[in-house]
């Protein structure tokens, strides 16, 4: 897929878990989002994330976008 050049990020997307943005509601939405962008399963993704409690919703987090994305506790 080609896309616009403005698109185009270079850095990864920094998300500080001690905020509003650590949230498990707003992981899921960026999950969903990242899944999109990554031609992921969405659905699987968010069942996995919520098959556990929040230090597994982390880590399945991170495992399928740790790639694109930095945690900060």
């Amino acid at each position: 897929m080609i896309k616009n050049v403005r698109e185009f990020n270079s850095k990864p997307l920094e998300i500080d878990l001690t905020g509003p943005e650590g949230n498990a509601f707003v992981l899921i939405g960026y999950a969903k989002k990242l899944a999109k962008s990554a031609q992921i399963d969405s659905n699987k993704v968010i069942d996995e994330m919520t098959s556990g409690d929040y230090e597994h919703l982390l880590e399945v987090f991170e495992n399928y976008f740790g790639d694109f994305v930095i945690l900060y506790r």
